[in-house]
């Protein structure tokens, strides 16, 4: 097949929301109707023995939640679609608002219940700055739920969307008898006991017809005519180029867990999602048709087995072609590398690949070469953009609860940074580590993988820190930078790259130091030019 068609061909997309609105579910099913794995396994039911796929570590299996984001391939009519299931819980954002930089689109997973919550804002927020197109799957609708047309509203209002219904539900809850696919114009009805297997749909193009009346009965098909007419009336009608330019986001309803209107999702998706799109970097705009391979460290996963203490670096493949055993430019390092043994995901399981095409997401065997936001190219020097660490919102000093283990504990904090999990800071003063988090949640699972994977043991202390701020100065030499360094000395420390952070204490005294010392400037994100 020829290299224009490969690029053709693929799909890449991240799948974003709230914790527990389903993402994880609606990624199994997904994987369900590629036929990549045969019965589907839910995150929370207990009858289904099986753990998802996609939850591989440990943790995520004894507490029911995703906290890395995994990667997931498969084929479906033709098309080879990469998934990017991210985790919802907003201690683990940051891994999330990475793995934006390498999806092509995304589909928002929305609770029926709940509606449009906090973290699913922030993440479309994103979205939106970087105009990713998105699919809206709104989720559970074998449940009690808000109205559809009031959940249409909450997305657009709260979100800021310009949305139109692909799909509609026939009732909802326990009044739920299936969902009128407005796109194929066909009727997908509920029998509420096909968790694992697939549905079969009706042909329907004429909604006043009375096979309508016979199938969900006389009420309900009244009730669709209606909505639909409106429907009709009150939303735009789709539009392919307005999608794909983020102005325009299809919605669809439906059960993930029941694994229903998932296909009608799937279906639509293949046909009207973006094929690998170009990407900006430092230096110029680089388009997948190109001949010369680039891409970029999106993700770095230590331990993905924890009998072998490797680490894999996560690649998506912007343009060109990535072979096996090929040298490639590690630009910031400035020398070769070639990979002999490049991995292709399936959660989990993983399989070596002789070539990828633009729009693959590629797992490198990493020594400690990578960091992430690192580029590889063919002989270009090329830097991507857009992979920053935030300002942590909590702070705690990590001690060595082994003394015997002190080699094992640092080269573990030091891998599991490098994976982006959390930031090491180094006090000026005294040389102690401090690790700052975005949310509570990751010192739970640094100190697990620490003694699992690591061996070593640790215990925390905590530490008043406000916000780390990263420090800027025109000039180091003047008296005032110098005041600055002295009278400031118990709050300054080091980041990973070397780079000088302020540990204000409180709000109050990050005004009062930037007042005193206005040739400074105080950065909330490492990425400042």
């Amino acid at each position: 097949m020829s290299f224009i068609k490969e690029i053709n061909r693929r799909r890449t997309f991240g799948i974003i929301s709230h914790p527990d609105a389903g993402k994880t579910t609606l990624t199994e099913k997904l994987l369900l109707f590629g036929g990549a794995i045969q019965e589907a396994g839910a995150v929370k039911s207990n009858k289904i023995k099986k753990g998802a796929t996609s939850d591989f570590m440990e943790i995520e299996r004894q507490r029911g939640i995703s906290v890395a984001t995994s990667v997931l391939a498969f084929e479906y009519n033709g098309i080879k679609i990469n998934i990017l299931d991210t985790p919802g819980h907003k201690d683990f954002a940051e891994d999330t608002f990475r793995t934006l930089t390498a999806v092509d689109s995304v589909i928002v997973v929305i609770d029926v219940a709940k509606g449009v919550e906090e973290q699913t804002e922030k993440l479309v927020e994103v979205c939106r700055m970087r105009n990713i197109p998105m699919i809206v799957f709104i989720n559970k609708l074998d449940r009690e739920g808000k109205d559809a047309f009031d959940l249409l509203d909450e997305v657009e209002q709260k979100l800021g969307l310009k949305v139109t219904p692909l799909s509609f539900p026939i009732g909802m809850g326990y009044e739920f008898k299936g969902i009128y696919n407005i796109w194929e114009k066909n009727v997908n009805l509920f029998k509420g006991d096909s968790k694992q297997h697939i549905n079969d749909t009706v042909e329907i193009s004429d909604l006043n017809s009375e096979e309508l009346d016979k199938l969900v009965g006389d009420k309900a098909a009244q009730t669709l005519r209606d909505e639909i007419e409106l429907v009709s009336g009150i939303y735009p009608e789709f539009n392919k180029e307005d999608y794909l330019n983020g102005d325009l986001q299809p919605v669809f309803f439906g059960s993930a867990l029941n694994n229903f209107g998932v296909r009608e999702l799937l279906d639509c998706f293949v046909e009207i999602a973006p094929k690998p799109r170009p990407k900006q970097s430092e230096e110029r705009l680089v388009k997948p048709e190109e001949k010369k391979f680039t891409g970029f460290v999106f993700k770095i996963h230590a331990n993905m087995d924890p009998n072998h203490r490797n680490r894999l670096a996560f690649i998506k493949i912007v343009s060109g072609e990535f072979k096996r055993n090929t040298p490639y430019l590690h630009v910031r390092h400035n020398k070769n590398l070639k990979f002999s043994s490049p991995n292709a995901f399936f959660a989990e399981k993983k399989e070596i690949v002789d070539i990828s095409y633009p729009g693959d997401i590629v797992g490198l065997q990493d020594t400690g070469n990578f960091k992430i936001g690192d580029t590889l190219t063919e002989g270009e020097i090329i830097n991507y953009k857009g992979v920053p660490s935030f300002s942590p919102e909590h702070f705690r000093y990590i001690n060595n609860a082994d003394p015997m283990k002190a080699k094992q504990l640092y080269k573990g904090i030091d891998q599991l940074m490098d994976e982006g999990v959390a930031q090491l800071f180094t006090l000026d003063i005294n040389g102690r580590k401090v690790i700052g988090t975005v949310g509570a949640l990751q010192y739970e699972v640094i100190q697990y993988r620490l003694e699992h994977e690591y061996g070593a043991k640790c215990t925390y202390e905590n530490l008043n820190v406000h916000k780390a701020c990263w420090v800027q100065t025109e000039n180091e030499k003047s008296e005032e930078f110098k005041d600055f360094l002295r009278v400031k000395q118990r709050f300054l420390a080091r980041d990973k790259r070397n780079q000088l952070v302020f540990l204000a204490d409180s709000i109050f005294s990050l005004q009062m130091t930037q007042q005193k010392y206005p040739s400074i400037t105080f950065h909330m994100t490492s990425e400042f030019e």
